[in-house]
């Protein structure tokens, strides 16, 4: 299989197999526990029909929609992730660059593996910085300000990671950064040695927004025990207040999945939520994002822009969520699978036919704008 035979998210993904030592793969592939989260994230989407309007005189379409205050030529953003360059050497440049030539928000975590400084000052776009909250108060404090000097238009604080899911996958392979691989691991990476050879051949993998933090080389700390070791599980809503006065600016929460919890964010003052399992990643067994959309719009879409990510995988996804009130809509695996097969083109490619799915769906729903889609053009089973 190459490229240019890959038309949606199941050939990037059957690529990006074929490339990819097993561990890896399976650290973007898999979920927590027995994975039903995320299953249940892509099959939420079915059980949802869209009911299209027809003779409507749909010859051009506006794709473009504001959240955030951030305007973007696309309804659909390239949601923040860890560990991009494990993936392709060129990481989170492939994926910035793609953004903004798509005219669309993209994101740099902080376990990210590119300087966000020099992605902000290469790439156009808004971008997004996914922040974890750290035990250390002072580095919370330096990595915010350092976000803010650099340019960064919005600040997402992941609050549904304050520690690791259960990834069984992960402990089957031994699968860590840096890597401790069992047996099983290290034959998955004997017969890819493609991989290996461009991993060893480009610019040394690094964690730049936590350098002196976790020490690569196996010293202080390694991603295995970052988010046991180093992420704050007493974080609270107070913490969070005196961040969004800290940031002064666009401040998003990511993983809020309940009516009570975005009123809590509407009442201290921050601007976007997304609802988010994490992919299915974290707690197994949670409600998918999709499922639990119109409740929360309905609950606080009139005070604070929501957002959605998870399972998304087609064009008509993204116009089922907008429909019942999404302002925009994140993707990650649907952009990693890509990455990891091909690099920025993989990249490039996946958005393009993203777009062009998303185009395709509003005129045949007979829609020329964003704003026209609404919930009378949704059946639920």
């Amino acid at each position: 299989m190459r490229l240019s035979d890959c038309y949606n998210f199941h050939d990037f993904r059957a690529l990006a197999k074929r490339r990819l030592p097993g561990p890896i793969f399976d650290y973007i592939d898999g979920g927590a526990d027995d994975e039903a989260t995320l299953r249940r994230n892509s099959a939420s989407f079915e059980d949802c029909d869209l009911l299209p309007g027809v003779l409507r005189g749909v010859e051009t379409v506006d794709l473009s929609v504001t959240v955030m205050g951030q305007r973007l030529a696309l309804p659909f953003y390239l949601s923040p992730t860890a560990l991009q360059r494990l993936f392709h050497h060129r990481g989170e440049h492939a994926v910035a660059s793609v953004a903004a030539k798509h005219g669309t928000m993209f994101g740099v975590s902080s376990l990210g593996t590119v300087d966000l400084e020099h992605v902000r000052q290469q790439y156009s776009g808004p971008q997004v910085y996914q922040f974890y909250f750290h035990k250390d108060r002072g580095l919370n404090r330096a990595m915010m300000e350092r976000a803010k000097k650099a340019g960064v238009e919005v600040m997402m604080l992941t609050v549904d990671s304050i520690t690791g899911g259960n990834r069984e996958r992960d402990r089957r392979t031994g699968f860590s950064i840096p890597f401790k691989l069992n047996l099983a691991g290290m034959l998955q990476f004997a017969i890819k040695p493609m991989w290996a050879l461009n991993y060893l051949t480009h610019e040394q993998f690094r964690l730049p927004q936590l350098e002196g933090h976790v020490q690569m080389e196996g010293g202080a700390m390694s991603i295995s025990r970052y988010f046991t070791d180093m992420l704050d599980p007493s974080l609270d809503w107070d913490d969070v207040a005196e961040m969004v006065k800290l940031w002064s600016g666009q401040f998003c929460l990511k993983g809020i999945m309940s009516v009570a919890d975005a009123k809590r964010a509407v009442d201290i003052g921050c601007t976007g939520i997304v609802l988010s399992n994490h992919g299915g990643r974290q707690l197994d067994g949670s409600r998918a994002a999709f499922d639990q959309l119109a409740e929360i719009v309905d609950a606080v879409g009139d005070k604070i822009d929501v957002m959605m990510d998870g399972g998304v995988q087609r064009g008509t996804h993204i116009l089922k969520a907008l429909s019942l009130g999404a302002k925009a809509v994140g993707v990650g695996r649907y952009y990693l699978f890509p990455l990891a097969a091909a690099g920025e083109a993989g990249v490039e490619r996946a958005v393009d036919l993203l777009k062009i799915e998303v185009e395709r769906g509003m005129k045949l729903m007979g829609c020329t704008s964003i704003d026209q889609l609404s919930r009378e053009n949704l059946r639920f089973r």
